[in-house]
């Protein structure tokens, strides 16, 4: 993968400081960032009220976890060619992770709502009701909020892997 020339400060690019070098991981980095930023603002437009902690947590608009493997993949594409293993190999991946997103992770929080509910109508003296706490159930994210992840990575991308040519 092309790299920026590497300064002798910085380790001669090699160890953690070199990742800075790296496009793609660079491009992977800040398109989670730019999405886990972007939540705050969506769940702001939603609700009506500001909400921190959508900067480290899972699920909602757009899937972070979507910009993060879709920015790598367009870095890798634009750096090295859509013809190179690596590109196909990083595509795979990013389709196993936007499939999970949406489907086994989205319908494990449905199930965790549903628990939810239930456990809420048991007696107090229940030992489920004692010992469960409030189970997660923003695992997911319907498809429009991993399409717009694969959005914000692809943009992310290809604008950082531009800067690595």
């Amino acid at each position: 993968m092309r790299q920026l020339p590497a300064d002798a400060a910085s380790g001669g690019g090699s160890g953690f400081l070199g990742l800075l070098h790296n496009g793609a991981f660079v491009a992977a980095f800040l398109g989670f960032f730019f999405a886990q930023s972007a939540k705050v603002f969506t769940h702001f437009y939603t609700e009506r009220k500001w909400d921190f902690t959508r900067l480290v947590s899972s699920g909602g608009m757009p899937s972070s976890h979507t910009a993060l493997v879709m920015g790598l993949t367009t870095a890798i594409g634009v750096l090295e060619g859509t013809n190179h293993p690596m590109f196909a190999i990083a595509l795979v991946f990013s389709l196993i992770v936007m499939y999970d997103a949406s489907g086994v992770r989205l319908h494990a929080g449905k199930q965790a709502s549903v628990l939810n509910m239930i456990i809420t109508e048991l007696p107090p003296d229940h030992p489920v009701s004692n010992s469960a706490g409030v189970l997660k159930d923003t695992l997911g994210h319907t498809p429009l909020q991993v399409a717009m992840g694969a959005v914000v990575g692809v943009l992310t991308g290809y604008l950082v892997a531009l800067l690595y040519l």
